[in-house]
């Protein structure tokens, strides 16, 4: 049997668009239009610049306040983790919890499992686990918009007196911007490195 060999080896580029295969000279994918390129290690450049990016507004994003609420006797601000264990402490466990996972969980995995994808480059071992953990990584990220309910869940378990007004807090317009820099970052990697590490494709690096 004939070992198996990359489609660069072969002279083909692959579309990462819609998987049609090309000759390697071809400019762009003459099924969807998307431009064609090589994978190479620059790409891991774009990787880290949004989890980069997701990192530093996940930070203010759980030190500021979610929420603030104003009432005709006080006025109150609570951030994201503050809010769910005063839940907790009231009683909310459910909602207390499915916010914790939402807000604190599901992102501090998803920077966990972009960053041991793109440290993992170059080594041939586990490609498939990887290349599930990536297909994962991008599934939960069409629901990471979720952490930005947050705040309407929190609004809506609040008790509305006589006169109440509830409005964003800064950590909220963070939030969003985290979870749209963690799913550039998880698009941004190609999968195309992590097979070609397994098949000893040498990756570009210009």
């Amino acid at each position: 049997m004939s070992a198996a060999i990359t489609a660069a080896q072969a002279g083909l580029i692959g579309c990462r668009r819609c998987a049609q295969v090309w000759p390697q000279d071809t400019a762009r994918c003459g099924r969807c239009g998307a431009v064609l390129e090589p994978h190479h290690r620059r790409s891991l450049s774009r990787v880290w610049a949004w989890w980069t990016a997701g990192v530093l507004a996940y930070i203010p994003a759980n030190l500021l306040p979610m929420l603030h609420t104003k009432t005709l006797l006080k006025e109150s601000e609570s951030t994201i983790i503050g809010g769910a264990l005063e839940l907790w402490h009231h009683g909310a466990y459910g909602v207390a919890l499915i916010i914790l996972i939402a807000s604190v969980a599901i992102p501090i995995s998803k920077f966990a499992a972009v960053a041991y994808l793109a440290l993992s480059v170059g080594k041939g071992g586990a490609a498939h686990r990887r290349m599930h953990l990536l297909e994962a990584v991008e599934y939960i990220g069409r629901w990471s918009m979720i952490d930005v309910f947050v705040v309407a869940i929190m609004a809506s378990l609040v008790q509305l007196g006589a006169a109440v007004s509830i409005t964003p807090g800064p950590a909220a317009l963070s939030f969003a911007a985290c979870v749209v820099f963690t799913m550039l970052a998880a698009r941004a990697f190609d999968s195309r490195l992590i097979w070609g590490a397994v098949l000893g494709d040498k990756v570009v690096k210009t």
